[in-house]
C-alpha cells in the first residue's frame, strides 16, 4: 500500500500527498509548459487547494528559484493553509499569516511535527514527521565542491556539510529530496553518496538540477549498490509513489 503520492514540480519544487496530508516544497515555477495546468505538468491548479486535507507549505530559502510570493495568493483559496518559511527571507507586509522558523528551531502543526537543519547556503533544510513517514527535504544544503573554486574553500565546505549530516544521524529518514547538481561537475554525487551512506533514507529523491534530468540517471547508476532506492526523473510533473 502506497503511503504517499509525490509529484515533481520542477527544480526543488514538490508536492506530497497523504490520505490526510499535503505538503509543498520550494515552489517557484507557475508557468505551465503546456496549455493546461495540472500537477501532471509540474503546476498546482487553483481547484487543487478546495480540499479537507491539512496542507503545508514550506520555503527552504529566500532564492527567486525556491521562492514565489505568488504561493500566498493560495491563502484566498483555503484559508487553512500553514505556510512555514525560512527565517532568512524578506517578510512584505503583503504577506498572508506565516510561521518562522530559524537553523535548529521546531515546530509541532496537529499532528505535524517540523525541525528546521542547516544549509550550506542561505536558509534551512527540514525534517517533517508524520505518523506514517518522515521527510527530509535539503533545500540548499549539499557538498558544494566547485571545480573553479580554491581548495581551501571545497575543504571548509566539506567540512560544513558533514557537520550538517553528521547533525542527523539519529534520525529515521524515509524520503529524502536532495540536491544532484550538474553544475558541479565530476563532483556532482559527493553530497548525495555521503548523505545516502550516512543515512540510509528509504527513497532518495534527487532535485535542484533545472533540466539537466539526465543527471538523475547517472547518479541512480553510481549509487545503485546501496539499499536506498534512487529515483530517476524523467519529467516535470512526474509521479513517484512511495
Amino acid at each position: 500500500m502506497n503511503k504517499a503520492k509525490i509529484y515533481y514540480l520542477f527544480h526543488d519544487g514538490f508536492l506530497i500527498e497523504t490520505n490526510s496530508q499535503i505538503f509543498i516544497f520550494d515552489y517557484y515555477n507557475d508557468n505551465s509548459s503546456s496549455h493546461s495546468r495540472s500537477l501532471e505538468d509540474g503546476v498546482i491548479p487553483d481547484e487543487f487547494f478546495k480540499t479537507s486535507k491539512d496542507i503545508y507549505v514550506f520555503v527552504s530559502h529566500g532564492h527567486e528559484d525556491h521562492f514565489n510570493p505568488s504561493i500566498f495568493s493560495w491563502k484566498d483559496i483555503n484559508s487553512k493553509i500553514e505556510y512555514i518559511l525560512s527565517s532568512d527571507i524578506e517578510i512584505k507586509n503583503a504577506y498572508p499569516k506565516h510561521r518562522i522558523i530559524s537553523e535548529g528551531e521546531s515546530l509541532q502543526i496537529k499532528d505535524i511535527f517540523i525541525k528546521a537543519y542547516g544549509s550550506t547556503d542561505l536558509g534551512v533544510s527540514f525534517l517533517i514527521k508524520t505518523d506514517d513517514m518522515s521527510v527530509f527535504h535539503a533545500g540548499d544544503l549539499n557538498w558544494w565542491h566547485w571545480y573553479d573554486e580554491s581548495d581551501e574553500f571545497n575543504l571548509e565546505m566539506s567540512k560544513a556539510f558533514k557537520f550538517q549530516i553528521d547533525r542527523l544521524k539519529a534520525e529515521k529518514i524515509d524520503v529524502a529530496f536532495f540536491p544532484v547538481d550538474y553544475r558541479l561537475k565530476e563532483h556532482y554525487y559527493l553530497g548525495g553518496e555521503y548523505f545516502i551512506k550516512s543515512l540510509s533514507p528509504k527513497l532518495f529523491i534527487p532535485m535542484h538540477f533545472w533540466n539537466h534530468t539526465k543527471i538523475t540517471e547517472d547518479f541512480s547508476e553510481k549509487l545503485k549498490n546501496h539499499n536506498t532506492k534512487i529515483v530517476v526523473i524523467n519529467e516535470r510533473g512526474q509521479e513517484i509513489l512511495f
